[in-house]
């Protein structure tokens, strides 16, 4: 079971971020150049780069070099499938929590 959890690891480290969360999300409409990733997430190219960086070392995107500009996009559909299901599965988490008066700390609000 130990050997089943990598991949979890690398997304987790991957998720850990607002910027990483930020420029997966803007990579599920599809492939974009870093420059643009920079734009979406309103970063410093450099401080982008470090974070293409770790998203590429955790296996979760992949670059192609285009002419002198690099391209980046997620490693897989079933990656952006999962993404999706995280995101479908916060909005339905935070819609509970609001229905039911809690926080996310699971004290009532009222």
């Amino acid at each position: 079971m130990e050997s089943n959890k990598g991949p979890l690891r690398r997304v987790g480290l991957a998720l850990a971020d607002p910027t990483r969360q930020a420029m997966l999300v803007s990579l599920l409409e599809g492939p974009l150049f870093s420059s643009e990733l920079a734009d979406r997430v309103g970063g410093r190219r450099s401080n982008v780069s470090n974070h293409l960086s770790c998203l590429r070392g955790c296996g979760l995107v992949v670059s192609e070099d285009i002419g002198r500009r690099v391209r980046y996009s997620l490693v897989s559909p079933q990656l952006a499938h999962a993404l999706r299901d995280l995101l479908t599965l916060e909005s339905n988490v935070a819609c509970a929590q609001m229905t039911s008066g809690r926080t996310d700390s699971g004290q009532r609000t009222s």
